[in-house]
């Protein structure tokens, strides 16, 4: 009993802890910045006298081309940082028994890169409320916490459900776990020797933006093998392979969103047989195009959204639990065995020849656990 609200007690401060960390979010996601000019091209948007992105009226109808390559690196990157974690030993809690824990995972990212200071709000004045124009120093690590519960099925069968956040952002992670246990529980004769073995298949998926939506699904295999040290602690190592497939599309992004399109236009309504509208010349065609009185229809052009990115990512896991009674602590490590290019070849991942995740470092998560199993 004890234990149990020493547990509770570290979960409840932890959530408090955590929640002022995700007060602040300098690293939410910013995808009006990440922009391409064509060669040669006038510039699509002009900087304000106090900063801000406004449609630049030199550029007449050449709308604002997105960075897709920027978008699929920032993508990739908070994707490896929400995906399922895979973070246990082959043993399940067995029938009847269950888990309850607080999971904490730290993710490297290319801080430095352009699309991290492009791709992200930064720090707000405090005194004027405003975002700065880029993000001069992302934060060197996402930071990602959750609570997850375990619960035990017959034949080997195990379900996780997860929720967590990502801090210094407003976006919230949740998700759910599948696991069998394929050999487990041994402790006699020759089995006892070999080590524990399961699969499993996970899910996690992000809200909190509407700049995107981001899910990220995998599937992975452990073994481990219990290591009794005395009385009622035991140690597992474990290691394990993950698969991770990756869905990211951007939501309707205003790439000068300091121009306000319709008062630019001097919107009069969209021309249709519900609303025609009469030219010089008499009515209009109905093309559901806005109409403008006296202003351009320009800046409407500059509403888009990002290819979306779908890729692979292929990791190496490793790690140790210590349980002594009902209290379990552990420590985890995650990292790319293959390049995020390597494993995303083909045409569908290139952009004028050149593969999207070309330059994108590869990862590491290092994770640790504290929870109690009855």
């Amino acid at each position: 009993m004890r234990a149990s609200c020493w547990i509770a007690s570290a979960i409840a401060l932890t959530g408090v802890a955590s929640s002022s960390l995700a007060a602040a979010d300098s690293m939410d996601p910013a995808l009006a910045r990440l922009v391409r000019e064509p060669d040669g091209a006038v510039p699509c948007r002009i900087a304000g006298p106090e900063g801000g992105l406004y449609y630049n009226p030199a550029s007449r109808y050449q709308r604002c081309l997105t960075d897709d390559a920027a978008f699929a690196k920032l993508i990739a990157q908070y994707g490896f940082a929400v995906a399922p974690s895979a973070m246990h030993a082959a043993r399940t809690t067995g029938y009847g028994g269950f888990e309850i824990g607080i999971e904490a995972n730290y993710t490297k990212i290319d801080s430095e890169a352009d699309y991290w200071k492009q791709g992200t709000q930064g720090p707000q004045d405090p005194t004027s409320k405003n975002f700065s124009i880029e993000n001069r120093s992302p934060d060197s690590l996402l930071q990602h916490y959750s609570l997850k519960v375990r619960k035990g099925f017959p034949f080997g069968f195990e379900l996780t459900g997860a929720v967590g956040f990502l801090a210094n952002t407003g976006l919230v992670s949740a998700g759910a776990d599948v696991r069998w246990a394929l050999f487990e529980g041994f402790r006699r004769g020759l089995p006892a020797i070999l080590p524990e073995l399961a699969v499993g298949g996970s899910v996690r998926t992000v809200t909190g933006t509407e700049e995107f939506q981001l899910t990220v699904a995998g599937v992975d295999a452990e073994i481990s093998k219990p290591l009794p040290i005395g009385g009622t602690v035991v140690l597992t190592p474990y290691a394990g392979y993950q698969w991770l497939r990756i869905f990211g599309d951007s939501g309707l992004i205003d790439l000068t969103p300091n121009t306000d399109a319709v008062n630019f236009c001097n919107f009069r309504g969209v021309n249709s047989p519900a609303n025609p509208v009469q030219g010089q010349n008499g009515e209009l065609p109905h093309d559901g195009q806005p109409v403008c009185a006296g202003g351009s229809q320009a800046d409407f052009n500059n509403t888009v959204v990002f290819d979306p990115v779908r890729m692979n990512r292929h990791r190496l896991l490793f790690g140790a639990q210590l349980r002594f009674q009902m209290v379990k602590l552990g420590a985890h490590f995650i990292t790319d065995v293959v390049s995020p290019e390597d494993a995303n070849q083909g045409e569908a991942n290139e952009i004028n020849g050149e593969n999207k995740f070309a330059g994108l470092g590869s990862q590491w998560t290092l994770g640790i656990d504290l929870g109690a199993v009855f």
